[in-house]
């Protein structure tokens, strides 16, 4: 490929962007996220159109929804302080009256700084009547180590208790183990260094999973390693053992142990199709998961819902967008499908 200077054309980068459905003049790019930073934000412009929004006669959830969702998480922070200074009114609450159903708890979220939001979620999970494993791994094994750190003295200025606490009075056994493994934050930076040593003795002490206090070794490779390195362990696993590590998992664990390890072997893997399937789980529920829906768009699309779409469509031959079109309802519809942002042809 041959590169030449001039503007007789449209660059590579946004040619290639154009045939995505994805170039926007008022987006900066360099992320893997939907939602970036807003060029052309105007902090007043924005108090304004919320304020007409909210107070004029009837309720526009179109400017609403259009504002929220096409500015940055520390955009929305400012607007929220601009408003706040400039009418004396609090926005949150304000939009909370007027709106309500899964459009209210979609904008609720919109609006909390990202790791109040991530405390919120893993607060619910842990008190709540289901399972706490799924949105327990979900948020202690995929957020960068500053958020999560942030997440957990969020967690426990607001409730009043370490995280730690709740992990364990709330659950038991391996998987009590391993949440409290994952909160300690402690996996390992890709140093760039091949360590074939360590590399062969995970693969052993994973291959022991049938003797005595081998579960903690499963808990410590898995929580401690970085991802570079258990890639490599995992394919050397299978080929010393002739199965997946999954198989693995499934023969010698149980119960919620089991459904949290799976979980964070395949955040481990590849996290991104990780998400894609928790994305198709809950849309091909009776009734949609919104909390999931909600909490997965919201969370990755400033950070790799690119990459969750990308995967989405590989695996289920459909894209997000057309998913979310055809299955979500209500208020909320135009929400999520601006978070995706758009098809994937």
């Amino acid at each position: 490929m041959s590169v030449t200077s001039g503007t007789t054309g449209p660059s590579l980068t946004q040619e290639i962007l154009g045939h995505l459905g994805l170039a926007n003049k008022t987006g900066a790019w360099g992320t893997l996220g939907t939602l970036r930073t807003f060029l052309s934000f105007s902090v007043d412009k924005d108090v304004q159109r919320l304020l007409r929004a909210i107070a004029g006669q009837g309720v526009d959830r179109a400017t609403i929804v259009d504002v929220l969702t096409n500015r940055s998480r520390e955009q929305r922070q400012l607007i929220s302080r601009a408003f706040q200074e400039r009418t004396q009114q609090d926005l949150l609450k304000s939009l909370q009256a007027a709106l309500f159903s899964h459009l209210e708890r979609i904008v609720v979220a919109l609006m909390q700084p990202a790791a109040q939001f991530d405390a919120q979620e893993l607060r619910a999970a842990l008190k709540g009547s289901g399972s706490p494993e799924d949105v327990a791994v979900e948020i202690l094994a995929t957020r960068a180590p500053p958020r999560l750190q942030e997440c957990l003295a969020v967690y426990k200025h607001d409730f009043q208790v370490d995280a730690e606490k709740d992990i364990k009075s709330e659950t038991n056994g391996i998987l009590q183990d391993l949440l409290l493994a994952l909160a300690k934050g402690g996996r390992e930076s890709y140093s760039g260094v091949i360590d074939y040593n360590l590399e062969e003795q995970d693969v052993q002490a994973l291959q022991q999973a049938e003797e005595p206090g081998a579960e903690w070794a499963w808990i410590l490779i898995l929580t401690q390693r970085n991802h570079k390195h258990l890639a490599r362990v995992f394919d050397q696993y299978q080929r010393y053992t002739g199965q997946q590590l999954e198989e693995a998992v499934q023969n010698h664990f149980y119960g919620d142990a089991q459904v949290a390890l799976l979980s964070l072997v395949s955040v481990i893997r590849n996290t991104p199709l990780y998400f894609a399937d928790k994305l198709h789980q809950a849309l091909q529920e009776t009734e949609p998961n919104y909390q999931v829906l909600m909490r997965i768009l919201i969370s990755r699309s400033e950070t790799d819902l690119l990459s969750i779409r990308a995967e989405f469509k590989k695996k289920f031959g459909k894209s997000l967008y057309s998913s979310l079109q055809e299955v979500v309802k209500g208020d909320c519809r135009s929400a999520l499908l601006a978070l995706c942002r758009a098809e994937d042809i």
